[in-house]
């Protein structure tokens, strides 16, 4: 039961991920992959088979990496989200933590995702 809640918790911080630059949206969802395949397999196969996060959820647990197009996209979409947030926010320490942000994310997903090339 426990494990349940806190893949529900997990999905909706991973959803909210999406809309929202700070927060995270792979962590959590692997999270809930995580509690769902060790407490409810009807969960985990809705999620494993989910139209939205499925596909690329499932190729990036077996190993197989993440698509080109899609680094890029959530590159772009980082930079120019954390870059718009710093200058509405207009502080330079919020500046200079959101840069370190956009820099330890820019890192994590060039270097340490394997990228799936068009065919693969």
């Amino acid at each position: 039961m426990a494990l349940q809640a806190a893949g529900w918790l997990s999905l909706a911080l991973g959803v909210l991920g999406i809309f929202l630059p700070l927060l995270p949206t792979t962590p959590f969802l692997l999270l809930t992959a995580f509690c769902w395949a060790r407490s409810s397999p009807r969960f985990h196969r809705w999620l494993m088979t989910n139209r939205f996060f499925g596909g690329s959820l499932s190729d990036y647990l077996a190993g197989k990496g993440v698509p080109l197009w899609q680094k890029l996209a959530t590159l772009a979409v980082l930079w120019i989200s954390l870059g718009v947030s710093a200058r509405l926010l207009s502080r330079p320490w919020v500046s200079l933590l959101l840069l370190a942000v956009a820099i330890g994310v820019t890192l994590h997903v060039l270097l340490f995702q394997k990228t799936r090339r068009a065919g693969d």
